[in-house]
């Protein structure tokens, strides 16, 4: 502190004479506040005389002629030192990969071949719902006669979404009394459906 007062006071003092001195061209004159043989840049009162006052134009503890020690240094035009207020740099973290669901049970149709027997033609076709089995229907069954009562015994045991081929997952059915043909080919087509669908 005692360095930049004294810096300050040095400068004062020694622009003061400059100007005096400077002020009537090819006369050099003392100045007139001034008593002979007293220096131009005098140490103030209190100050520590062992201390050599900083000639004009010095940087004492690195403050530059036009700056006092206190006064806030202002940037240099067109560069930002500090960031506006309220706003972040913020790196955005990667996104994780994107996980694939498993495939949802597609619902398909299948149909076993046409079985020809004595009566007449059968022919079955399953719906699938993944790995089950959802319902069964019967598009061929003989008719005509006493066919048309068996067909519809094995229509009524085999067929829909409660029948034995729903209940049973499989071929392996019970064979309708009365109906052994047209059960016969009934298990046939639609075994073959089966071994389609898996």
């Amino acid at each position: 502190m005692r360095r930049a007062l004294l810096a300050i006071t040095g400068l004062a003092a020694s622009t003061t004479a400059l100007v005096v001195l400077k002020g009537s061209p090819g006369v050099t004159q003392a100045a007139p506040d001034l008593a002979a043989g007293q220096p131009v840049n005098p140490t103030p009162q209190g100050a520590d005389p062992g201390l050599t006052p900083a000639a004009p134009g010095a940087d004492p503890a690195g403050a530059t002629p036009s700056q006092s020690a206190n006064a806030p240094v202002s940037p240099k035009p067109g560069k930002t030192t500090a960031r506006p207020s309220g706003t972040r740099t913020t790196t955005k973290a990667p996104t994780a990969p994107r996980t694939t669901k498993a495939p949802q049970p597609t619902t398909r149709r299948i149909t076993g071949p046409g079985v020809d027997n004595e009566y007449g033609y059968v022919q079955v076709q399953i719906v699938v719902s993944g790995n089950r089995i959802i319902d069964a229907t019967t598009l061929s069954l003989p008719s005509g006669g006493e066919s048309d009562i068996h067909s519809g015994d094995v229509r009524d045991a085999y067929n829909g979404t409660g029948g034995e081929v729903v209940r049973k997952q499989s071929a392996n059915l019970n064979t309708v009394s009365g109906a052994t043909e047209t059960s016969n080919s009934y298990k046939q087509s639609l075994r073959a459906a089966i071994e389609q669908a898996f």
